[in-house]
């Protein structure tokens, strides 16, 4: 895949200003062009995302370094999946982001980067055939999910909780397929899903089934194993074991 940098860049155009009080906000014009703002964003991303392939998402903590298990466990994670044929989707920014982009980068599949702009840690990781600036995090998360079958959290602590939920929620309320959250690291997620079910389920917050939505692994290998089965589930074959299906 040819490399695509998208340089849309707005500092004073975010959603701090977009989600402003009352008292604050500007003119209605201002408003409405910032809707058009929205929507080229929106168009932007699903122009270079389209012919993108099966994909999978990934992610975890921008502040995982280098020497800990997550992270080259997430490297290899990258590596598996892009070998497999199948496109990687991250944050696009250091820690686990970078782990896994770097595990794919050059690997037979595209490794893409759905960035968004912080005042801190966010910066783009140089292991990206594909680079997408957002302002919006609405907008990124609608992409994360557009194009990809497959959901893997490594431990993080918001903007990971953030994304899961995000999914789950989208999963449990039947607005997406029942794709698969694999959760990496059993030391993290185990304690994780017993007080959800203990204090979510037996205060009768969720369906007790709901959990069930989420699988513990603690490897790569294991990850790969229920990727291909939520592929093989919906029909999804790549140019390594097969002809590849577009979503």
């Amino acid at each position: 895949m040819k490399r695509v940098v998208n340089k849309l860049r707005a500092q004073d155009h975010t959603e701090k200003d977009l989600l402003k009080h009352e008292q604050d906000r500007e003119p209605m014009h201002s408003e409405s062009w910032r809707v058009l703002r929205i929507q080229s964003e929106i168009v932007d991303g699903f122009e270079n995302l389209r012919d993108l392939g099966p994909a999978v998402s990934v992610f975890g903590s921008a502040r995982t370094k280098p020497d800990r298990i997550e992270y080259r466990t997430a490297e290899s994670l990258g590596k598996k999946l892009a070998q497999a044929g199948y496109a990687v989707i991250t944050g696009g920014g250091p820690g686990i982001m970078e782990a896994v982009n770097k595990g794919a980068y050059h690997q037979g599949a595209p490794s893409v980067g759905l960035n968004i702009e912080l005042p801190f840690e966010q910066t783009p990781n140089p292991y990206q055939d594909l680079n997408l600036e957002y302002r919006y995090f609405f907008v990124r998360k609608l992409n994360f999910v557009k194009y990809s079958f497959a959901f893997i959290y490594f431990p993080g602590g918001f903007g990971t909780f953030d994304e899961l939920f995000e999914v789950a929620t989208l999963v449990q309320t039947g607005k997406i397929e029942p794709f698969p959250l694999i959760l990496v690291g059993a030391h993290f997620w185990k304690p994780f899903l017993a007080w959800m079910k203990e204090q979510m389920g037996g205060s009768g917050y969720i369906d007790p089934l709901d959990p069930d939505h989420f699988r513990v692994v603690d490897s790569a290998d294991e990850a790969m194993k229920l990727v291909k089965e939520a592929a093989a589930r919906v029909g999804i074959k790549t140019s390594r074991g097969g002809s590849r299906s577009a979503r």
